[in-house]
């Protein structure tokens, strides 16, 4: 540990949900599998706790609840998005835990997500967890397997 080190979250994101990591290439919406908005990975939720994947404040919530982006104290944006095509739901299947400009912490609950009522819609809710400012990212390793919310590492990163 050098006395320089300012990464704050030390280069980890954590999956902000319990589940199955998939790639974002398995993704079936083509602005993630296509990496449109940023790079990451994807969660299939067997649980609808959504958790803080690092240290940061909470710079914007979807009125409509599907999504939220964050902000690490490094300067990533991350954003998670509950689910595909969710914003038609209206919030329905949502609750959420945290305000704007919030400051949380790694594995603080952020949103309840009802996975059932949501599959019952008939919505997928496959969550893809993205970095939005690729610019600033100079590596990027990905994981794979059964992902514990607020415990597994899904990304490593470096700046």
């Amino acid at each position: 540990m050098t006395l320089f080190h300012k990464h704050k979250n030390d280069g980890v994101i954590v999956a902000p949900q319990t589940g199955k990591i998939v790639s974002l290439a398995e993704v079936p919406d083509d602005i993630f599998s296509g990496k449109v908005l940023g790079d990451g990975i994807g969660i299939i939720p067997s649980d609808g706790k959504v958790l803080a994947p690092v240290s940061g404040k909470v710079v914007q919530i979807a009125d409509t609840l599907h999504a939220i982006c964050l902000e690490s104290d490094d300067g990533l944006e991350i954003l998670i998005h509950l689910g595909l095509e969710t914003v038609q739901l209206n919030g329905k299947g949502f609750t959420c835990h945290v305000k704007e400009g919030q400051r949380v912490s790694t594995g603080d609950l952020l949103m309840d997500m009802n996975v059932e009522e949501i599959k019952q819609a008939g919505y997928n809710v496959v969550t893809p967890c993205i970095i939005t400012n690729m610019d600033e990212v100079k590596d990027l390793t990905t994981y794979g397997g059964k992902a514990d919310a607020g415990k597994t590492v899904i990304i490593k990163y470096s700046l």
